[in-house]
């Protein structure tokens, strides 16, 4: 998660302890590490990069096509930054990591 002081609210951490969730908050500056911005990234840059879309529709219509061509080809995340110093700063989980062969 980023630092954005909702995720950080006592409601918040009440759930993710009721239902065994643990937060794993992104150090500043880190943003690079949130999957999201990864995704969204690629979707600017396939998408909306270098376009001039003459409408809205026609946008969507794009963004569409990207997210069922993404997700056709979609691989679970179960490697992603394998090797970043972020796992040895937190208890982020190791089980479960694939390693490359």
């Amino acid at each position: 998660m980023d630092n954005h002081s909702p995720h950080k609210r006592a409601q918040v951490r009440e759930w993710a302890a009721a239902n065994d969730v643990d937060l794993v908050f992104l150090p500043t500056y880190g943003s690079w590490l949130n999957w999201i911005e990864s995704e969204l990234a690629a979707l600017r840059y396939f998408t909306l990069n270098g376009t001039d879309h003459r409408s809205h529709d026609q946008q969507n219509t794009a963004i569409a096509a990207y997210i069922r061509r993404h997700d056709h080809n979609a691989k679970p995340k179960i490697s992603f930054a394998a090797g970043s110093p972020i796992r040895s700063w937190t208890s982020y989980p190791q089980q479960g990591l694939a390693t490359s062969s």
